[in-house]
């Protein structure tokens, strides 16, 4: 009898111990536990990395509390011409450039790591008439949505592909006789990096 109840209670560790192996996952590198869209609270830094190729940059300092992300920026487009991302441009003849423009960002997650989120952009453009050279500027204070999703490498760095579209009011600038007027939206493709600094599970 004794050995009986020995044996059943050494299986019945046994399966305990298998249960439980069971219902804890096993953290790997690119399998965080837990998991990097359950966290409550972070601070996350990020960045438009191609605008360094084009001379100008890009930093970001976010937020992120539950499903709420708050992120505040500052960037400058260098020599890259934006006026490409016009939709209805009414001139070829102008070039558009980012100058140093803030904004702000409010994320929601709709699953896991995708995010849709609405902006509001405090753009400073410069616009290059192509003929003469001469640059002049007009500030807009641009809004907009974006769908965006945040994949992680490992636990603390991640990369964030997204397109973002822009609307603002009526805005031109006169070259000499030579109006230009700024398209009324934008439509663009971004990619940033980033790095989550703290986070609390």
């Amino acid at each position: 009898m004794k050995r009986i109840a020995f044996f059943a209670g050494l299986l019945l560790r046994t399966a305990t111990v298998l249960a439980q192996k069971d219902t804890i996952p096993i953290s790997t590198f690119f399998h965080p536990q837990p998991p990097s869209y359950t966290v409550k609270q972070a601070f996350e830094i990020e960045s438009y990395v191609p605008v360094f190729f084009t001379g100008g940059y890009h930093f970001a300092a976010c937020f992120r509390s539950n499903k709420l992300r708050l992120r505040l920026n500052v960037k400058n487009g260098g020599h890259y011409n934006v006026e490409a991302d016009g939709l209805h441009n009414t001139s070829i003849d102008f070039k558009r450039y980012f100058g140093t423009s803030t904004g702000v960002l409010f994320g929601y997650n709709i699953w896991k790591h995708l995010e849709f989120y609405t902006l509001l952009e405090l753009h400073t453009f410069k616009i290059e008439q192509k003929s003469t050279g001469v640059q002049k500027i007009i500030r807009s204070k641009d809004l907009g949505v974006g769908v965006c999703y945040q994949f992680f490498v490992g636990k603390y760095f991640y990369v964030l592909p997204g397109m973002q579209f822009y609307l603002r009011t009526n805005k031109s600038v006169d070259f000499s006789g030579t109006v230009y007027d700024i398209p009324h939206a934008d439509f663009s493709p971004v990619i940033s990096v980033g790095a989550r600094l703290w986070s609390k599970y």
